[in-house]
């Protein structure tokens, strides 16, 4: 996996550039944040994940110094209760998901575990994309997401387990194959979970990608909706089911 303070610098930024595009994706609908407050307080809590203050320590500045950003208004203006709520369901959604990186990590085979995860993610979603926009013809929730498909599911469910499967027996033999493969099914399905949910985000202020900074591709927000969930299920499988 290289180097712990790579790694560590890369999901710190990551977090960084996604819960910007959070924040700006709802400024965008017209909808007000605490936007550079979300950027420094949301990569400090990431960030605590790995450093010596407690994450719930520095969740907690966090939460304070929001709070106070909403009562501190000019005389007779309203409190901005909806700014602060934005802001913290973002940090919340963005930054504390991500931090659990840094706690898999630190996990005995944290690096193999860390690798499995992104192997696994990125070939289920490249699966579900695949065959859903190929073979794909019942809707899976079309309120939410038009687009996701019970075949691309199911592809995605199965190459996930197929992936952590050639993963175990490719770099990672220390976990067993059973092992292994409950890894793949859960994150195959949780992964989906993650999609929806920020399928639905995206659907309540009316945009289709969170960002532009990757070509064709949105912003780096969309390509975490899965990894933002399997990061934590992952973490806690490995932690008190895996042993």
């Amino acid at each position: 996996m290289g180097p712990v303070w790579l790694f560590g610098v890369t999901v710190v930024l990551v977090s960084a550039v996604a819960q910007w595009e959070f924040t700006g994706m709802f400024e965008r609908a017209g909808v007000r944040t605490f936007r550079w407050l979300g950027l420094v307080g949301g990569t400090a809590v990431t960030a605590s994940f790995a450093l010596p203050i407690s994450e719930r320590v520095a969740f907690t500045a966090v939460l304070l110094a929001v709070l106070l950003s909403a009562l501190w208004r000019p005389r007779g203006a309203r409190v901005a209760w909806e700014p602060a709520a934005v802001t913290l369901f973002g940090i919340c959604y963005v930054n504390w998901l991500l931090g659990y990186g840094f706690w898999l990590r630190d996990l005995p085979g944290g690096s193999d575990w860390v690798l499995l995860l992104v192997w696994v993610t990125w070939l289920g979603e490249t699966a579900a994309y695949v065959v859903g926009s190929t073979l794909g013809r019942a809707k899976l929730a079309p309120v939410i997401s038009p687009r996701k498909t019970v075949e691309g599911a199911a592809a995605q469910l199965v190459v996930s387990l197929l992936a952590a499967v050639v993963a175990q027996v490719w770099f990672f033999t220390e976990i067993g194959l059973g092992r292994a493969a409950v890894a793949g099914l859960l994150l195959g399905v949780v992964g989906q979970l993650g999609d929806l949910v920020e399928s639905a985000l995206k659907r309540s202020v009316g945009t289709k990608d969170t960002g532009a900074l990757i070509p064709g591709h949105g912003g780096i927000l969309d390509r975490l909706d899965s990894l933002l969930f399997n990061t934590p299920a992952l973490f806690y499988y490995t932690r008190f089911i895996a042993v």
